[in-house]
């Protein structure tokens, strides 16, 4: 125990404060026994309980007990340290006291909310307090680093959230590096005919922020491209990026498409992978008209010269002079320095093959609802017709609600867009094919601004809505090769056998399948659904755990376009504050290797998260980079010497508190 001069017993001079928070802590906890008892341990100088601690009078409390009773240590008995631990420590330093020296007591979310005996809580609540006073004693007064911020910024993912999080960092005067795996930006949305509930054109509103990214002096756009590894730490990260070769010199390349006329392949030959397969391309194409950039790009698993080495080249012939065309490029690996990222990976679309009784991809009649998204498309595979793949015109069709969603054999979750693009696509097949539509649902849920509105319009227009489940999809045997759809009407207490000739599976959203793979490369969490982690679903809803990268649109969860745009709007401001600010202070609670005890194991190197440890070889010790370091503790735990001590984390404090709580036993 530190011996500090002029406190009781040597002592240092512990203060006690105790909240109410209303009654989330008052109305199970007995706070004034709490304040009586913590007033008799040895070291307590004071001990205080006040209805909200949180609060302007509550910190002025403790910044005024600090001068008048010279205390050295602080324990303040309230909600989780998550929420207001820094609200205290604050307070502590205005007080003139080191903020380390404070010590936060759980006695909300740990002791009054999962209890409903009050004499029980307050005999925890009291354990605990004891516990913290005893451990705050041994804490040592600990400083915050600062270290520089790159102003420059990383965006993953060209959709519409990562183009507008660009877009905004850009506005604002960074230099951002967006960074997008497909030849062009665009992401689900460029696919999309109408936007609900407005029903404006997706392209009309898309495109021009496209050519804004293209445009933009502050933006380096790399498509084509993946991120391949991620160093470094907040503020000073070291992102390498693997660009894949188009076989195009971009800067010579004037999109001017002649090439693909010229192709050997009159017709192609190759599923076109933006029109979901719906038509065909030739082995060098351009995802869509208004692609962004307009560069075409040769796919090499087709493309005969690289094959067989024996096509005519007639696409080199008709570039002349420009040279554009260039089949010797390789692979070429950036290396960039940024300050922040903001991750707007996106989504996929729920596989509808997974529920084999709907009969996708058996009956060639059922589709998903983003292959109908290209059908009424102007620019789809059928010039904006609806119409069959035998090239009849649907006289009636069936959509059905949440196919990979709010299934228990499936995805549990709700996601979110599906009632909406559902209603979107039977007022579209009804504009342009006057078919009879029938929605099958679950529940219709539109709580956004417009939904409820659009959602009486399709009905007033005269689409049929059945409240059931579709149970099977199977032939109806007749001539115009009919489906029948069938389904319990539970509003009428019925089995529903309806015949159609189309049948559209509104699909749900998933998280991507490399999910996993990304969130190890950026040093990020997931949901137990596997979407990112946000840092907390209220409060930080764009921030993750590791400090400086940010999430934007649907990779956190399923989400609309605006929604989308809105987040993306937050990641960018959240990344301009912590660019702004010019440098950013990191928490003390590093891990460090006392040398004189350290055997050189390397036990500790492989398990380290943040690859913050490093083996020096003239000392033969292990050293840690303590801005790199985020103090896990798992290095400390693996130590076999015990050679590596954690900051605010000492054995002999850890030690105290767990005596503190066996104390009364």
């Amino acid at each position: 125990m530190p011996q500090i001069s002029g406190s009781p017993n040597g002592r240092p001079r512990v203060g006690v404060y105790i909240c109410h928070c209303g009654t989330n802590i008052a109305g199970i906890v007995d706070v004034r026994a709490l304040s009586e008892h913590a007033a008799t341990l040895p070291g307590v100088v004071v001990a205080r309980d006040y209805k909200y601690m949180c609060s302007d009078p509550g910190q002025e409390l403790i910044i005024r007990d600090i001068a008048e009773h010279d205390l050295h240590r602080v324990v303040v008995a309230s909600c989780s340290p998550l929420l207001h631990e820094q609200t205290f420590r604050n307070a502590a330093a205005k007080g003139g006291l080191n903020p380390f020296q404070v010590q936060m007591v759980n006695i909300r979310e740990h002791d009054s909310w999962v209890h409903a005996d009050r004499q029980a809580a307050t005999a925890k609540a009291k354990d605990l307090i004891r516990a913290a006073v005893r451990r705050v004693a041994l804490h040592r007064p600990l400083e915050r680093r600062r270290v520089p911020i790159n102003p420059d910024a990383l965006v993953v993912g060209g959709g519409i959230a990562g183009i507008h999080a660009a877009l905004t960092l850009a506005n604002a005067g960074k230099h951002v590096y967006l960074v997008e795996r497909e030849p062009t930006i665009g992401g689900h949305m460029a696919q999309f005919d109408k936007t609900f509930p407005t029903l404006d054109c997706a392209a009309c509103i898309l495109t021009p922020k496209m050519t804004q990214v293209r445009a933009h002096p502050n933006i380096t756009l790399w498509t084509y491209s993946e991120v391949a590894q991620v160093g470094g730490y907040v503020g000073n990260y070291e992102v390498t990026v693997r660009r894949k070769p188009r076989y195009i010199v971009e800067d010579l390349c004037v999109g001017c498409r002649e090439c693909i006329e010229a192709c050997v392949y009159k017709e192609g030959k190759t599923r076109d992978e933006f029109n979901l397969g719906l038509s065909k391309r030739k082995p060098i194409y351009m995802p869509f008209p208004q692609a962004v950039p307009q560069l075409v790009v040769i796919d090499p698993e087709t493309c005969i010269e690289f094959k067989s080495g024996k096509c005519k080249k007639t696409c080199v012939e008709v570039c002349g002079d420009r040279k554009a065309i260039d089949f010797t490029q390789q692979e070429r690996v950036e290396t960039i320095h940024v300050g922040t990222i903001v991750l707007a990976t996106g989504f996929k679309v729920f596989d509808a093959q997974r529920i084999p009784y709907y009969g996708y991809r058996t009956y060639p009649q059922v589709y998903t609802a983003l292959e109908v998204e290209r059908l009424v498309n102007a620019a789809g595979p059928t010039s904006g017709e609806v119409v069959l793949r035998d090239g009849r015109r649907p006289e009636s069709v069936a959509i059905v609600h949440c196919v990979g969603s709010r299934d228990e054999n499936t995805n549990r979750w709700c996601s979110r867009v599906c009632c909406m693009y559902s209603l979107k696509l039977a007022h579209l097949i009804k504009e342009k094919t006057d078919a009879e539509v029938y929605n099958f649902y679950i529940d219709i849920r539109t709580p956004g601004k417009g939904f409820e509105e659009f959602y009486n319009r399709v009905q007033e227009e005269g689409t049929h809505f059945i409240r059931g489940k579709v149970a099977d999809i199977y032939p109806a045997g007749d001539d115009r090769g009919r489906l029948i759809v069938q389904a319990e009407d539970t509003l009428l207490g019925k089995v529903r056998k309806i015949p159609v000739d189309m049948v559209v599976l509104a699909v749900g959203l998933e998280p991507r399948p490399d999910t996993q793979d990304v969130r190890r490369l950026f040093n990020i969490t997931c949901s137990t659904e596997g979407w990112f982690l946000e840092r907390h679903p209220k409060l930080a809803p764009v921030n993750t755990f590791t400090d400086g990268v940010f999430l934007a649109g649907a990779c956190q969860g399923p989400k609309d376009i605006p929604d989308s745009v809105a987040q993306a709007g937050a990641a960018a401001a959240e990344a301009l504050a912590l660019i702004d600010a010019g440098s950013v202070e990191l928490e003390p609670y590093t891990a460090f290797v006392v040398e004189e005890d350290c055997s050189g194991c390397k036990t500790c190197i492989p398990l380290c998260p943040y690859n913050a440890i490093a083996f020096v070889a003239e000392t033969k010790k292990a050293a840690i980079n303590e801005v790199l370091c985020k103090g896990c503790g798992v290095c400390v735990a693996a130590c076999p010497s015990g050679s590596i001590t954690q900051n605010f984390f000492e054995d002999e404090a850890i030690f105290e508190e767990i005596k503190g709580v066996l104390a009364h036993a």
